[in-house]
């Protein structure tokens, strides 16, 4: 994962008098469309805790990047070892006694359910962004596999979580604003 170089953590996070409240949770789960800006939020808010992060698309198996970079929508039996595989990691860190962030779409209640696997231990934390500025941010980012014509697909497939289910950060702000607002609310500043 690249951040850009405009990307740093806001400056109430790096305080020497903001030091990280111990989460009661395995993993924070970065979820959204294609295109919110996962990776770069993810990655910032790991650095701030000092946790190690998984980027949720390079787990995916061959095949579903295949179908990706053709235009083709996954369904759920292509998500499934995808998720599972995702779900797996977080049970290592749930074994060891440590934590982690990880980047997932967890489109539907079912992927996130999936993912807690009965567990109680994980945040979802989701980029929310309008169809314009998602699609906009998709057609100037370059090296990825998913193309700005799967984006309709994955908001007829999202299923936005409430509040009960994930804190939801609006991106349509600059990166230092996102993260700031991810960090309130995880009451992390």
């Amino acid at each position: 994962m690249t951040l850009p170089e405009s990307a740093t953590l806001p400056e109430s996070a790096t305080s020497p008098d903001a030091a990280p409240v111990p989460l009661p949770s395995t993993a924070l789960i970065f979820m959204g469309v294609s295109g919110c800006g996962k990776s770069t939020i993810a990655g910032l808010v790991a650095q701030h805790l000092g946790w190690p992060m998984i980027e949720g698309d390079d787990l995916h198996p061959p095949a579903n990047i295949a179908k990706m970079t053709r235009g083709i929508p996954l369904n759920d039996d292509d998500r499934k070892p995808w998720l599972e595989a995702i779900a797996a990691r977080i049970d290592v860190w749930r074994q060891e006694g440590s934590q982690g962030v990880v980047t997932c779409s967890s489109l539907r209640h079912a992927y996130r359910d999936l993912l807690r696997a009965g567990h109680d231990d994980i945040r979802f934390v989701f980029l929310k962004g309008s169809y314009e500025l998602l699609l906009s941010r998709m057609q100037h980012r370059q090296r990825h596999f998913m193309p700005p014509s799967l984006l309709q697909s994955q908001f007829a497939t999202l299923e936005e979580p409430g509040p009960d289910e994930a804190i939801t950060v609006s991106i349509d702000q600059p990166v230092d604003g996102i993260v700031a607002d991810t960090l309130a609310q995880l009451n992390l500043r």
